[in-house]
């Protein structure tokens, strides 16, 4: 792929992925065929401040877990109301990272 496509996507998409794994999205970006530049485009990467701000607030009905497609972890801390609040708590301090890493997921699945 272009190295200018591969700026500005890093440029767009950078607060969606850990600062130590963007030179791994960069080098995947080089590997890709531009056939699959549009396929890149559309994937839907989920903000990490969104998700901690969900967290805070909704986190102990589960939903920041059904957001991010953890559906049986949300279950468990919907019934749990978010673990009797330590879960939540965790989940205050661990979903940003998760969401990150959901994201680097969904981009490698998304070269493939």
């Amino acid at each position: 792929m272009e190295s200018n496509k591969i700026d500005m996507y890093l440029l767009a998409n950078a607060k969606f992925f850990n600062p130590e794994s963007l030179m791994l999205v960069r080098s995947l970006l080089e590997d890709t065929p531009d056939s699959k530049f549009n396929n890149i485009q559309v994937l839907n990467l989920k903000d990490p401040t969104t998700m901690l701000i969900v967290s805070l607030f909704a986190g102990n009905l589960g939903i920041d877990r059904f957001m991010l497609g953890e559906t049986g972890l949300g279950v468990a801390k919907l019934l749990t109301c978010g673990g009797l609040g330590i879960w939540t708590i965790i989940d205050w301090f661990t979903v940003m990272s998760r969401t990150r890493e959901m994201n680097m997921q969904k981009l490698q699945f998304g070269l493939m």
